[in-house]
């Protein structure tokens, strides 16, 4: 089955055609990053009017690169939720219409599942059973995955994902936008010995996370010590420190509360590399298996939707004529392969 997919869940149009015996042929990426960082953050209205001028171009990019033709087209797959509504209708209508044009099945993904499976990419894929840990940015959560569509959520955030407090910690160290890369090139130029955050939640049992209090910490010595570049920098890596070291903490709670022996990082804050190192001590340190998605795959792109649909077009799976898309969408309401 070949499959094009589309990706506009918030600030990045992404593309790509899969095919399931081949894999993956092509893949296109758009970022908004430019047109957002003046304001700090994504503003819905002009993220949505961007789809609307990248999407076509872009799959018609998709298309020549993979040496596809629409007519070879088994089946269309389109982000359905969650994200920015307006950014998700773009993606939803054009994939809907474009399937309903070549009489072939349609289906919604949801975002989250798409970044759970982003690692099934690589030559190296884990098997089920696995732990996940999602971290991509509104969403930062802890996930038993027995197989597709069969998750249990073990834990996520309170308030704050870690994806908002890198970008909210950024924007009043006035390091711009988005925030978790320039925290962490700045934080290499930090001194890890002169300040400390909590570890937030750790002190308690169980597997949910809070990251706002984090942000406070930071205000609170920027403000006691001065906004000097170094003093920010330090800031910068006390703060990824803390955010790291709380989401290793809880991966191995997690690991120990299941029995399982496999770890998955996925979504853009899987790509941080303070993470990614203390992750494989874990790895080493418990005998225990670790995965995770290329750096490109990390981010929101359409190679994961790409994927997660197929699997479900191959199951059966499609979606009625009407058009939907979902704001909000828990990973647990989706149906077991």
């Amino acid at each position: 089955m070949r499959v094009l997919a589309i990706e506009s869940s918030c600030d990045e149009t992404g593309i790509a055609v899969y095919d399931s015996e081949q894999g993956l042929l092509s893949h296109t990426l758009y970022s908004q990053i430019a047109l957002h960082q003046e304001y700090g953050g994504v503003v819905p209205e002009l993220a949505s009017r961007d789809h609307v001028r990248k999407t076509l171009p872009l799959i018609e990019q998709a298309l020549q690169d993979a040496n596809t033709r629409r007519e070879q087209l088994d089946g269309i797959a389109y982000t359905a939720g969650p994200g920015l509504i307006g950014a998700l209708l773009v993606g939803a209508t054009i994939g809907r219409s474009l399937a309903w044009s070549l009489g072939i099945p349609a289906i919604g993904v949801h975002h989250m599942e798409g970044h759970l499976l982003a690692p099934m990419l690589e030559a190296q894929r884990p098997e089920f059973p696995f732990v996940a840990l999602l971290v991509s940015g509104g969403h930062t959560m802890l996930v038993r995955v027995d197989g597709i569509g069969r998750y249990q959520i073990l834990g996520e955030s309170v308030d704050d994902a870690a994806g908002e407090a890198f970008d909210k910690t950024a924007k009043l160290l006035k390091l711009g936008y988005p925030g978790g890369p320039q925290i962490s090139r700045l934080a290499q130029q930090g001194n890890p010995q002169r300040f400390r955050f909590p570890r937030p939640m750790t002190n308690r049992p169980g597997l949910e996370f809070s990251f706002s209090g984090l942000k406070t910490f930071a205000l609170t010595t920027l403000q006691q010590n001065g906004d000097d570049e170094q003093t920010k920098a330090d800031i910068a890596c006390a703060f990824e420190e803390a955010v790291v070291d709380t989401m290793v903490i809880k991966c191995r709670r997690a690991l120990e509360q299941t029995g399982l022996r496999r770890l998955v990082l996925a979504g853009g804050v899987s790509a941080n590399r303070s993470l990614r190192q203390k992750m494989a001590k874990l790895a080493a340190d418990q005998g225990m298996e670790l995965f995770y998605p290329q750096p490109q795959f990390c981010t929101d792109n359409g190679a994961m939707i790409a994927y997660a649909g197929c699997q479900r077009l191959l199951a059966g799976e499609g979606e009625p004529l009407q058009i939907t898309a979902r704001a909000r969408w828990r990973l647990e309401e989706l149906s077991a392969l």
